[in-house]
């Protein structure tokens, strides 16, 4: 379910970063324990969310009109 892509390294860099600045205001455990946190809760709103947007696309898109295609054909293009 989560697993590791190429743009996750842009995440766990920024997030570093983001740890980083936290360790002057909290200890270094609250840190690191906040941004574990912020990248778990990260991968799982964009994974939810692909399921969504696949959900919603389903077979696909109409390049006429932009309308979602169901049973290879487009509801507003091809009536028949």
């Amino acid at each position: 379910m989560l697993k590791f892509e190429r743009r996750d390294a842009i995440l766990v860099a920024g997030l570093l970063m983001f740890m980083i600045g936290l360790i002057p205001f909290m200890g270094v455990v609250y840190a690191v324990i906040i941004v574990c946190i912020m990248y778990f809760g990260i991968k799982v709103y964009v994974e939810k969310r692909k399921q969504s947007i696949a959900k919603d696309v389903g077979e696909g898109i109409c390049m006429e009109c932009g309308s979602k295609v169901s049973g290879n054909r487009c509801p507003n293009c091809d009536p028949e």
